[in-house]
């Protein structure tokens, strides 16, 4: 290699190093900027994620707590002021209140469910749970309208509760005096595939007693 390639050579590499560190002096903020920022979001993330497991732990500990109360009133009045973390939470607060407080003030207890089933914020399966144990809770003050309107709903919108509404809505027709209405629901049910063994065997055993054979 000559003296002057030589030269040519180390002239480039000092322009391509001076090139190199003036972009580094001028665009190098963003790639600190930028591994500021993935370190500063992974720890927020793992901070929140904390937060919601301590939020998550309390607020089980307080329901147990609660539910170690020795009488049913005092446990319905612990829980009652638990402030719950999210709407799934104050979905299960809900049916653990009205739980406690069924048997003394049932009237409470069915409106307590039937405002969370109302609520839209609320996950699905928790709005069904809370409008069929409304409806089952005796002395609620629900006329037989309004808990056959309920349970109608629930037997259209399907999910784990619709055959639970059929054997209420059978039990409703009995209350009125429709024995042929609630035998025919009640042999629906015994043969729906997706009845269990407990809810056949229990609708069969209501079918016996009216006089008649479950269906095979």
């Amino acid at each position: 290699m000559s003296d002057s390639d030589s030269f040519i050579d180390e002239v480039t590499e000092e322009v391509r190093r001076d090139r190199f560190y003036r972009n580094v002096r001028r665009y190098g903020w963003i790639a600190v900027l930028a591994v500021v920022l993935l370190v500063g979001g992974a720890g927020w993330y793992e901070w929140q994620k904390a937060q919601e497991r301590q939020q998550a732990q309390a607020f089980g500990d307080a329901i147990l707590s609660a539910l170690n109360a020795p009488e049913r009133a005092a446990r319905a009045e612990a829980l009652d002021e638990i402030d719950a973390p999210t709407d799934g939470g104050r979905a299960v607060l809900a049916l653990l209140t009205a739980a406690e407080e069924g048997t003394e003030n049932p009237e409470s207890a069915a409106q307590r469910l039937l405002s969370m089933a109302d609520s839209q914020g609320v996950p699905q399966v928790y709005r069904q749970l809370a409008t069929l144990k409304a409806v089952t809770i005796p002395d609620a003050g629900l006329s037989v309208e309004d808990r056959r309107m309920r349970l109608d709903g629930l037997t259209n919108a399907g999910g784990l509760t619709r055959l639970l509404a059929e054997e209420q809505l059978a039990l409703l027709d009995l209350e009125e005096g429709n024995r042929d209405a609630a035998l025919e629901r009640l042999q629906r049910i015994v043969e729906d595939a997706e009845a269990t063994a407990g809810l056949r065997q229990r609708v069969s055993q209501v079918i016996v007693a009216l006089g008649e054979e479950p269906a095979a």
